[in-house]
């Protein structure tokens, strides 16, 4: 399983930007996928996961009602909008799954497969 994420950017606080990952499988509707990010000197964090069926969704609560993660099957694509962007969500944001089972917890030992990152900049 390979998974490509990208979308990240250079965005004033208060803009959006929407990330993308590309799972590598054609049969990516059976896997769920995940967010972390990763601001520089910290640790990782979970961010976002949604169910194989997009029926669960899952958020950090200092992203909640400003991110949405969504999913086409049919695109192989799991989707991150970001809204409101402040200057304490720069970082790098890596898509991943578990390969096998629903949303995990929030540690990233609990997932298998993990794309390179995407850079997403605030600017205040």
């Amino acid at each position: 399983v390979q998974l490509q994420a990208s979308g990240g950017g250079l965005v004033q606080a208060g803009g959006s930007l929407r990330l993308s990952c590309a799972h590598s499988a054609f049969t990516s509707r059976y896997y769920a996928t995940g967010w972390f990010r990763q601001a520089p000197g910290k640790e990782r964090e979970a961010v976002s996961c949604i169910s194989t069926s997009a029926g669960s969704t899952y958020y950090t609560d200092s992203v909640k009602g400003r991110f949405a993660i969504s999913r086409n099957n049919a695109k192989n694509t799991v989707y991150l909008q970001i809204f409101s962007l402040k200057p304490e969500d720069m970082a790098v944001y890596y898509c991943t799954t578990p390969f096998i089972g629903p949303c995990p917890g929030p540690s990233a030992n609990e997932y298998e497969y993990w794309g390179q990152g995407t850079l997403v900049t605030v600017s205040s």
